[in-house]
């Protein structure tokens, strides 16, 4: 356990293509826990969401937050982030496409609805945990 960096014998995993499996506390404390796509910048993660979807709602009511990427080669092999999210806006979608390219590389996000406000979720881990 470390208490904010992240292992460089953990590094590669927050570069890869893995899906990073968030953590967020419901309405009645109960965990809500679902997969996305991220971006890992060296110091935070960020994925990007709707402002539709529980997950935003729930950080936007307590901001805890808990994060598992598992290694896709080495699935005993994983890290583990804790800290509290920020959110911001990304009106252009700049983030969604940004994930697309990383994810399909489709220049474009094309999985939203009409009305769609989309924005980055951060995370710059006050707790670090890596096994493997």
């Amino acid at each position: 356990m470390s208490n904010t960096g992240v292992p460089k014998t953990h590094e590669d995993i927050l570069q890869s293509t893995a899906l990073a499996f968030v953590s967020t506390l419901g309405p009645k404390g109960e965990p809500q826990t679902s997969p996305v796509w991220f971006g890992w910048d060296g110091e935070a993660l960020h994925f990007s969401h709707t402002k539709a979807r529980w997950k935003y709602r729930n950080l936007k009511r307590d901001p805890r937050i808990a994060v598992t990427v598992v290694d896709p080669a080495t699935p005993y092999r994983y890290i583990e982030m804790r800290g509290k999210a920020t959110i911001e806006d990304d009106p252009t979608k700049a983030y969604a496409d940004a994930m697309a390219k990383k994810y399909t590389g489709n220049d474009h996000f094309e999985g939203d609805q009409p009305g769609d406000e989309r924005v980055i979720i951060s995370l710059k881990p006050e707790r670090v945990y890596a096994r493997g």
